[in-house]
Parts: structure tokens; C-alpha cells; sequence
């Protein structure tokens, strides 16, 4: 029998509130381990001024969708929001984290968050987790930023090309262990009734600065985008983007209109995992565009969001950053570099759809599933 684990979880869900996706993108690893059998904790560290409009802890926006979150998947005698550098929480409090703490065997630190040294110390197993590949590395390796890697025992990648021939990233001097996300299929079912008869994605226009490096700009989406603004002029699909971009990106919006791409309020249909479960499932597929960085660095990164559609049975397009090497592509997912490669892999989806969406869901269950990803990822790292 499996060995049944004490797991503490850190991630962001409350610091930055109402993006569904973010929320989804740590809930597959609680969720996931708490599936297989393993006692899971899940505590997020906010910064003091990442709560809204200066408020108290448990009068902030944060807390609230904190609660809401973790109320609707069974979690909140499992999980706590700590104000960092501080006692101060909603849910568990300071002294149960640390009881927990003591007996965790694991800890899954994405990003680091988590530096409290009282939570840290006794954890036998502590994963540093990387879910944005390329960028982690190269603002620690060019900028000079502290990404919190020291103290941690283990680190894990989805960039699935880290430290491989052909990638640009820096490895830091760290032993990247690779994996794929997780997806929960018992939370992500095939869906039935296609409501929006287009590609469509979620997403930020910008999430943050670009890095240049040895000569290459590594950029956001905006910079991808940007490459492919004529793609609706030369195909018969719609595109619908769920995209969070500043109202001052006037030549940008008014680029992305003339050309005729639909853009939609993502807080209105992605700001809760709920509503971002919908706006999947109701999507006919996916056009899924990277930030420039993880096509520059060539870093293997594969979107989570990309995985719920494929779970959902929504084909995708991708663009890819060398997760093709990875992941059988051209039934149920594409992937593209350049529009004639979009045009053709959305005329293949058009023309026999129903193959593709099959397939879609099949290659999330061989390749997605939390139940094969996470025993693996819990074998490398010796748990």
C-alpha cells in the first residue's frame, strides 16, 4: 500500500483575488493529494499590502474570496491565509499551522512563498515548485532577484526543457525536476454543449516586466499576440478572448478590434473557479498563446488552462515552446509557430470535430491526470 503522507501546500490564491485560473492552478495539487489519500494543508502567505484597500485580515476582498474558494471544495478546515511576517490568519490559525508543520513529511512551496522559518525548519521534504519556467530563473540569474530558493531540498519545473540542449534558461545551478500539471477529471469533465462558437482563451495582455537576455527579449503575451493579429481575417472560426488589458493599451485594443478578435471581461467569466470551469467547457476549443518568453527560452511550458480544456474535451491550439517534444500533438491538440499553422489546425478541428474532441479528453487522461502525475512527482522527490 502507498505510503499516505502529511502534505503542506503553499501557493497564491487571495493575494491577487477573482482569477479563476490562478485559483485552479494550485487547487490541482490539493486537491489532487487529498484524491490519493494524503493529509493536505493548504496555507498562502499575502504580503501586508497585497490586502484590499488597506483592511483588516478578515474584513479584506482577500479573505473573502480565500473563504469562498476554499468553503466550495471542502477545504477550510485545511486551510489558512496568513498575513506574512505576521500570526495573523483566517482559517487555521498560527499555532495549528505550526503543530502541522512539525508533522508535515512534504512541503510544495510554489514559488517559494512560504518563508516562515517556525512553518519551514522541520519539514523534512521541501519543493520549491515552478510554474513559471524561464522567468523564475531569469530575473534570480539577470536581475539578481531573490527567488527564494534556498532552503529548499528539492526543485520541481513544468518548464519540461529546463537544463535540456536548446533551452535559453539558466538552471541556476539547480537539479530541475520536470513534470507535467496535474488535472483533477473527477472536477474537470467532458463537456457537452458547445456555448461559444469560437476559440477562445484567459488570460493577462501583460503579467509583468519583460527580461532581456544574452541579446533575446523575453516578453509577455502582448508581445505573442501580437505576431498573429490577422489570424481571424484568414480563417472561418471566431476568437474570444477572455483577456485582462489595460484600458491605456489604446493602440492595442483598437489593433485587436480592427482585426476582429472579441475580447470579453475575464472577472466576469473567469473570476472564480466555478466560472472559469464554464467558460471552458463552454468554449468549442482553444487558442492558446504563450507569453514571448516561454517561446523565446524554448522552455517546454504547457498551460494548465490548456490541460482543462483537453480534460474538458476542448481541443487546442498551442503555440509551441518545445512542449511538442513532449506531448503527441496534430489529433485533439496542435501545436503552431506560425497563422498557416493556426489555419490548418483549425480547419482539421472544423472539419471532423468530434475526433478531435475525443482525443482531446483522451490525451488529458494519459498525460494530465493528477492520479498518474502526482504519485510520479511525489516518487522523483523521494516521498
Amino acid at each position: 500500500m502507498p505510503i499516505k503522507r502529511t502534505i503542506l501546500i503553499s501557493g497564491m490564491i487571495a493575494a491577487d483575488p477573482w482569477q479563476g485560473g490562478a485559483t485552479w492552478a494550485v487547487l490541482q495539487y490539493v486537491l489532487g493529494l487529498r484524491q490519493l489519500g494524503h493529509e493536505v494543508y493548504l496555507v498562502e502567505p499575502i504580503p501586508p499590502e497585497r490586502l484590499r484597500e488597506g483592511q483588516a485580515l478578515a474584513s479584506s476582498e482577500n479573505a473573502n474570496y480565500f473563504a469562498s474558494v476554499v468553503n466550495e471544495f471542502g477545504l477550510s478546515r485545511y486551510s489558512a491565509l496568513l498575513v506574512k511576517g505576521t500570526n495573523e490568519t483566517c482559517g487555521l490559525s498560527y499555532h495549528q499551522l505550526q503543530k502541522i508543520a512539525r508533522r508535515a513529511d512534504v512541503l510544495i512551496n510554489i514559488s517559494g512563498m512560504l518563508t516562515d522559518e517556525n512553518l519551514l525548519r522541520s519539514i523534512p521534504i521541501r519543493v520549491y515548485l515552478d510554474l513559471d519556467p524561464a522567468f523564475n530563473q531569469l530575473w534570480n540569474t539577470v536581475e539578481g532577484v531573490d527567488m527564494r530558493f534556498t532552503g529548499h531540498t528539492h526543485f520541481v519545473t513544468i518548464g519540461l526543457q529546463i537544463g535540456e540542449p536548446g533551452c535559453a534558461v539558466p538552471t541556476c545551478g539547480l537539479t530541475w525536476l520536470k513534470t507535467l500539471q496535474p488535472i483533477v477529471l473527477e472536477h474537470w469533465q467532458t463537456a457537452a454543449q458547445v456555448g461559444y462558437d469560437a476559440f477562445t482563451t484567459v488570460g493577462n495582455w501583460r503579467g509583468y516586466g519583460s527580461i532581456q537576455h544574452e541579446g533575446v527579449h523575453f516578453g509577455q503575451k502582448a508581445h505573442s499576440l501580437r505576431q498573429f493579429l490577422d489570424l481571424p481575417a484568414l480563417t472561418h472560426e471566431s476568437f474570444v478572448l477572455a483577456l485582462s488589458i489595460h484600458p491605456d493599451e489604446t493602440k492595442d485594443l483598437a489593433a485587436l478590434a480592427r482585426n476582429g478578435w472579441q475580447l470579453i471581461d475575464p472577472t466576469r467569466v473567469a473570476g472564480s473557479p466555478g466560472a472559469y470551469r464554464n467558460f471552458i467547457q463552454a468554449s468549442k476549443a482553444e487558442f492558446g498563446i504563450a507569453k514571448s518568453g516561454y517561446v523565446a527560452s524554448h522552455c517546454g511550458w504547457f498551460s494548465d488552462r490548456s490541460a482543462c480544456y483537453l480534460a474538458s474535451g476542448r481541443p487546442v491550439i498551442a503555440q509551441d515552446t518545445g512542449f511538442s517534444r513532449y506531448l503527441p500533438t496534430g489529433e485533439g491538440l496542435f501545436a503552431f509557430t506560425t497563422s498557416e499553422e493556426v489555419v490548418q489546425a483549425a480547419e482539421e478541428v472544423r472539419t471532423d470535430y468530434n475526433k478531435h474532441a475525443s482525443q482531446a479528453r483522451s490525451l488529458a487522461e494519459e498525460y494530465f491526470d493528477s492520479a498518474k502525475v502526482l504519485p510520479k512527482l511525489l516518487q522523483h522527490i523521494g516521498a
